[in-house]
């Protein structure tokens, strides 16, 4: 070996006179022909090779690690979802890895694929899009995954969704009830799941409200504080009396653009998130929001794959992949008091 160092894969495949990939396999103990798996264990030791703590692992068939992929680490549903999930991981065992995919299929399709490297049993993943190629590798994943996100119907893998359309109606219908009736809509990228479904949300919510639809009224722009700003200001020509945003960063963008202008929440315009996350209280007036059980999504997932991987003999406690969805909840707060309050 070259300076003596320590010996890798291709040093012993150089010396067993084998492909790299042989090598691999009969190091994991994934099975490989007699002669070659005993060519390769004996230029192992003959190069003194000694397998590290993962592989230690792998040879007694656990690693006891799990993986937690999330679009954007710094957003607080996500935390929530951390929180909740290592409650449940931790108390049987298990450590909990984390990875910020950024929302990039590409990369999460590469978590998908890294279960069979074996250094994780299982994995929750939380993407926003679903693409034929994520259903494909879903269903050919190396080990238990479970899906916080929508999938259709039948899904490859156990899934947690949140009822987004339901929850943005209800937003909306508050809204309608508190005497708003040109009610702005900032909205994510419309390809992805929780940006269609809320959409629909707020579009069958005006339907009932018997408000018509305006595209003045109606913004699509990515996730994100600047992008709620950035969006309300192109709203504020319209004249909207209320704006109800996809999800509590969008509404602290939206209420810092009426605050710029001189515009009182809720007197001149009433503010409504998404999520109930912990950005929904940290502004003035606080920020009324639906409940789409962030933590409480995030522990069933993980329930669910402790379900997978606790199974006799490695094999799973129920044959058909599950779908469970949470309900939301609106939590009424300041910024949408009503346009009959005395106080306005």
């Amino acid at each position: 070996m070259p300076n003596g160092g320590q010996p890798t894969i291709v040093s012993i495949a150089r010396r067993a006179g084998v492909s790299t990939a042989s090598v691999s396999r009969v190091l994991n103990g994934q099975g490989a022909r007699r002669d070659t798996t005993e060519r390769v264990r004996r230029a192992a030791a003959e190069l003194g090779y000694v397998p590290n703590a993962v592989a230690r692992s792998l040879k007694g068939g656990r690693t006891r690690q799990l993986t937690f992929a999330m679009p954007d680490i710094g957003n607080p549903v996500y935390v929530a979802m951390v929180r909740a999930i290592q409650a449940v991981t931790k108390a049987a065992g298990y450590r909990l890895l984390l990875h910020s995919t950024d929302a990039v299929a590409e990369d999460e399709l590469a978590v998908l694929r890294s279960l069979g490297d074996r250094t994780s049993d299982g994995l929750i993943l939380c993407p926003i899009r679903i693409t034929d190629e994520h259903l494909a590798a879903l269903a050919s994943a190396a080990g238990p995954v479970v899906v916080i996100g929508s999938l259709p119907e039948p899904g490859p893998v156990d899934s947690v969704r949140a009822d987004s359309v339901a929850g943005a109606a209800l937003a909306v219908r508050h809204l309608h009830e508190t005497g708003r009736r040109r009610i702005a809509y900032i909205g994510g990228p419309s390809d992805t799941v929780p940006g269609h479904n809320r959409d629909l949300g707020y579009r069958a919510a005006l339907a009932v409200c018997g408000l018509p639809y305006d595209p003045d009224l109606v913004v699509h722009t990515d996730f994100g504080i600047e992008q709620g700003q950035a969006a309300a200001e192109r709203l504020l020509a319209a004249r909207p009396d209320a704006v109800f945003c996809a999800n509590d960063q969008l509404a602290l963008g939206a209420a810092h653009a009426l605050l710029a202008h001189g515009l009182r929440i809720p007197h001149d315009l009433a503010v409504a998130g998404m999520d109930d996350s912990a950005l929904a209280q940290a502004g003035w007036p606080p920020l009324t929001s639906v409940d789409l059980g962030s933590a409480e999504r995030g522990r069933r997932a993980a329930l669910m794959l402790l379900d997978r991987l606790e199974g006799p003999a490695g094999n799973p406690l129920v044959p058909a992949p599950r779908t469970t969805t949470t309900p939301p909840r609106l939590v009424v707060r300041a910024s949408t008091a009503p346009a009959t309050d005395p106080r306005r």
